[in-house]
């Protein structure tokens, strides 16, 4: 207890300091990045070095400008000259903003499923108080409570209204962590009465039942099958868990191993209070062969069709119970052992963070199920604090490791539109060096007895550590390599090893797929049809790793880049690729003229990736009717103030909504699209209405607002790119003023 309060002391003490500190050195937005550093890194007992680092921080990126902010006003338009004031206020600012090792770290957060699987794994762990300090559950408690939705539940994003997932967990986790229902806690009673009010907890989606069975407050009687002896067929059949996108497989490897144990945590108490709250009959009265197929309508996106019924029927009511049963048992271990051989495998290369939170988590269980407080099972504890960011409203979970490497690369690119790059150059060498140190420069060993791809060359989407690389960050990191390359190394920092850079041309090729497009992970293993297995209801298109627009023109992009770099280094190849690429965007736009968006907030991300594929592959606006169609669609969409918005519900639908308000990102997304595609040359009217918008959006300290999230992970769940707001207008902004000039000379 002594402890603990001071610990809470020291951290008061620390707060304050930051907050006068703010007052001088105006550190604005680094005050809840330095409280992440804080709990993240245990620093409880080195008060002294948290508060030197922020004053080492600042200085060390200190990028003052005099510059004051601008507004124009309505009579009034942008010009090259206010683009160039506006412009050099976001740079200075946002250099500031940089952190030691060359990134931009940020709020990489949204996805509400992700934290209660990692409380619920440190409870049935019993690690819950040895990971989390007291500070660090105050915090959390606070964070779930302010995302709480108005009408008592949880949505399984910010974003989204309340769903049966994201309230069954979350309430399930308040209480674990110590929040008591009782008269004085609404919160929680509002949030008991949505699940009670909604079908009960029988109606939870399929992971939701899962990770309840996990803490004891659901019977694995009441879950569909999830077979390991699935990983036992042969590898060459379409349904073989090795061909699934990699994101599917390695969330249900560790699910197939803990449904095969049946594992359940210690049945304390609370989570006997739990199985009382949130069912509407008592809990040993639940018929769970009913419940088994149970689900809420609030959850459910991706309705099973009549053939997987018909399937997991047949595996619940005759392929699991003999699997218990000689000599089928037998195949059973067999296969329990092969699923831990292949979790071990995932742990040790991916340095215990895991492709995702979701399969960390989950391989942390069944560690500890092979073996209590084993070397594995210690080995992912500390590895915990990687996901926690702490902000204004309390300590959430990041939905990944790290977006490093993808945000680096593309904010390289933005400083590089600007024509600012001798000004910054400070900044452009430090961003240069992480992602030439975030390169991966070996392969696993024995990849593919695993079901992995090379990931020498490779980039991931954070800095390399996990080994699990990104096909369009690799792409993307490589044209901002190569665009680095072209600056005098004297400003920048050496260019990249001509062997590294012939690794990452060698990756990025091995990833793309026959027809010459790019998914999102790795080459594309299996045929659409299997996604008819896809076994949850809350996600769609998990099972496949498709090919996208976005992806494609990142891949496009950076071959076309290399290409002018290195002419000869296997050049037929590339040349076919980069047709082949151009011809399958232009395929998959829509006949409104519009791309559909699969990894941002919406048609105005994959439009604007769409083009910009297109012009690098020699399209333009006279000689490509698609990039005509596109632009009309752009300027048919913009406000009557000058921006753009979309409303996330359009990834949902599969319709552009318009969100009745301009929105930073989309605006700079939609501006860039048209500039890439001509329309300065065409009529620059409509970008000058853009630029204005964009300038006075800024605000006093340079940076973007932060409006409404606009990340999307494959249609179903949204979170936010923390840097977003700042990369996309600055690199608008750049590439307008750049082109104004080269019109004008």
């Amino acid at each position: 207890m002594a402890l603990g309060l001071l610990a809470y002391v020291k951290f008061l003490t620390c707060l304050c300091l930051i907050i006068f500190l703010s007052s001088v050195q105006d550190l604005s937005n680094f005050q809840f990045e330095l409280l992440h550093i804080f709990f993240t890194y245990d620093v409880f007992d080195e008060v002294s070095w948290f508060v030197v680092h922020p004053l080492q921080y600042t200085k060390q990126n200190l990028h003052s400008t005099n510059l004051p902010a601008i507004k124009i006003d309505k009579d009034s338009e942008a010009t090259g000259e206010t683009i160039l004031v506006a412009l050099r206020r976001a740079l200075s600012q946002y250099s500031s903003l940089q952190g030691p090792d060359g990134h931009w770290p940020g709020d990489y957060s949204g996805i509400l499923f992700i934290l209660p699987l990692m409380i619920f794994a440190l409870h049935v762990t019993r690690s819950l108080n040895e990971v989390l300090s007291i500070e660090h559950i105050r915090e959390i408690c606070r964070y779930i409570y302010n995302i709480q939705n108005e009408d008592g539940g949880w949505g399984t994003h910010t974003l989204g209204p309340s769903s049966m997932f994201g309230t069954c967990v979350n309430y399930a986790t308040l209480r674990i962590l110590g929040e008591v229902l009782d008269g004085e806690n609404d919160a929680l009673s509002k949030g008991r009465a949505w699940i009670l009010s909604h079908g009960s907890a029988t109606a939870a989606p399929q992971w939701a039942k899962i990770y309840l069975s996990v803490i004891g407050a659901y019977d694995w009687s009441g879950n569909n099958a999830v077979i390991p002896e699935l990983w036992m067929l042969p590898h060459f059949l379409p349904i073989h868990p090795g061909r699934f996108w990699c994101f599917c497989r390695m969330v249900y490897m560790p699910m197939a191993y803990i449904y095969g144990k049946k594992f359940v945590g210690p049945i304390t108490p609370t989570i006997v209070a739990i199985r009382n709250e949130i069912y509407n009959i008592p809990y040993n009265e639940i018929n769970w062969n009913k419940a088994r197929n149970s689900c809420a309508k609030e959850d459910l996106i991706y309705r099973p069709s009549w053939l997987q019924c018909i399937a997991m029927a047949y595996l619940n009511k005759f392929i699991e119970p003999l699997s218990n049963l000689w000599p089928m048992n037998k195949l059973r271990e067999r296969a329990m052992s092969n699923l831990m051989e292949h979790i071990h495998y995932e742990d040790e290369t991916s340095n215990y963070v895991g492709l995702c939170p979701i399969n960390k988590a989950l391989n942390m269980i069944c560690c500890w199920i092979e073996k209590p407080n084993s070397h594995e099972f210690r080995q992912h504890l500390p590895r915990i604090h990687d996901f926690l960011w702490i902000a204004e409203d309390g300590m959430k979970s990041k939905v990944y490791v790290g977006c490093h490497g993808w945000e680096t690369a593309l904010i390289v690119q933005a400083f590089c539109s600007t024509g600012l790059t001798e000004e910054f150059c400070s900044t452009l060498q430090k961003a240069h060096q992480f992602l030439k140190n975030a390169q991966v420069i070996q392969n696993i060993p024995n990849y593919k007895s695993y079901y992995r791809e090379r990931t020498k060359g490779s980039w991931t989407l954070s800095n390399g550590e996990n080994f699990w690389p990104i096909a369009d960050t690799n792409a993307e990191a490589l044209k901002a390599i190569l665009l680095l390359s072209n600056i005098p190394s004297e400003l920048v920092g050496d260019p990249i090893k001509q062997e590294r850079l012939y690794d990452a041309v060698d990756c990025l090729l091995s990833f793309v797929n026959k027809d010459g497009t790019l998914s999102s992970a790795e080459c594309k293993r299996t045929t659409p049809w299997v996604e008819f297995i896809n076994p949850s209801e809350s996600f769609r298109n998990i099972i496949v790793d498709y090919p996208y627009p976005e992806c494609t023109s990142s891949l496009i992009q950076a071959l076309i880049l290399f290409r002018d770099k290195c002419p000869m280094y296997r050049r037929e190849e590339i040349d076919k690729i980069i047709k082949s690429g151009a011809s399958f965007i232009e395929k998959v736009q829509r006949k409104d003229g519009s791309w559909y968006g699969s990894w941002a907030v919406c048609f105005t991300y994959a439009t604007f990736f769409a083009i910009k594929g297109l012009a690098a592959a020699g399209r333009t606006y006279q000689n490509s009717l698609p990039i005509r169609k596109a632009c009309n669609f752009l300027l048919s969409k913009q406000l009557a103030t000058g921006g753009w918005g979309e409303n996330y519900l359009g990834c949902q639908i599969e319709e552009y909504v318009d969100s009745g308000r301009p929105h930073a990102v989309n605006t700079a997304q939609a501006m860039l699209a048209l500039l890439y595609a001509g329309q300065v040359e065409q009529d620059p009217a409509p970008l000058y209405r853009a630029a204005k918008e964009l300038i006075n959006m800024q605000m006093e300290n340079g940076e973007f607002p932060q409006q409404e999230i606009v990340g999307n992970f494959n249609s179903s769940l949204f979170f936010n790119y923390p840097n977003y707001r700042n990369l996309f207008p600055i690199w608008a902004l750049g590439e307008f003023r750049r082109r104004l000039l080269a019109k004008k000379s």
